[in-house]
């Protein structure tokens, strides 16, 4: 990501956000934090994996020159998973007004969870975790997890993160958020690697084939392709 942090001293930034970094430190909090937090990710069904890890090291790039040290602090973290509600906490508060780019940090945990294939319910309660400290509802959990893994993707309530008994204008005003959200432009100006330009592609994919079924089944007299 382009707002990663250079790390120069990676044991104590490590410990620096655990105890509350300055605002001076807002690079080195965020960097640190999502290693460690990726790395807890990785540690939750028990054992970390190399496919884990190359999940990781594909969805969350950095500089060549940093490559040891996010490989050291990622070692510190995948330990255990305590402390991880911390790390969570602290880029809550980093993005507290940015929901878009703290779900793409969730869809980042989300694709290391599945990287062998299976949501163990120790990921599935860390993602849960995760998700509540960064602020989603649980619908709009279940909205993220159903871009991730199935059988919830059948569902085009569950992928808009709407209810069953929602308006007509709520839901083609929370379509319109979404498709928003995840454009590939409003990724690349966040920032964000390729890999999470290819999820999100994926994602509003989804999101459009979820909207046009319930705007069959309504019989919604608005169309997104016109607004």
């Amino acid at each position: 990501m382009s707002i990663w942090g250079k790390i120069t001293d990676v044991a104590g930034a490590f410990l620096r956000v655990l105890t509350g970094p300055a605002e001076g430190d807002a690079n080195i909090t965020f960097t640190i934090a999502v290693i460690a937090l990726s790395a807890k990710m990785a540690k939750a069904d028990g054992i970390v994996t190399d496919d884990e890890i190359e999940a990781f090291e594909r969805l969350f790039r950095v500089h060549p020159d940093e490559a040891a040290n996010v490989r050291r602090v990622f070692d510190l973290a995948r330990r255990d998973t305590a402390g991880y509600e911390t790390y969570a906490r602290q880029i809550a508060r980093l993005f507290a007004g940015n929901p878009a780019l703290l779900e793409d940090i969730l869809d980042g945990l989300f694709e290391i969870a599945k990287a062998d294939g299976v949501l163990h319910p120790g990921e599935l309660a860390l993602l849960e975790r995760v998700a509540e400290i960064f602020g989603f509802a649980p619908n709009e959990f279940r909205r993220i997890r159903a871009s991730h893994f199935a059988p919830d993707a059948a569902d085009p309530y569950v992928v808009l993160g709407v209810a069953y008994d929602a308006s007509d204008e709520e839901i083609h005003r929370t379509y319109r958020r979404l498709v928003r959200e995840n454009h590939p432009d409003s990724l690349i100006g966040r920032g964000v690697p390729p890999e999470f330009v290819r999820l999100a592609t994926d994602k509003l994919a989804a999101i459009n084939v979820a909207y046009d079924r319930i705007e069959a089944e309504r019989g919604l007299k608005v169309s997104p392709a016109t607004h």
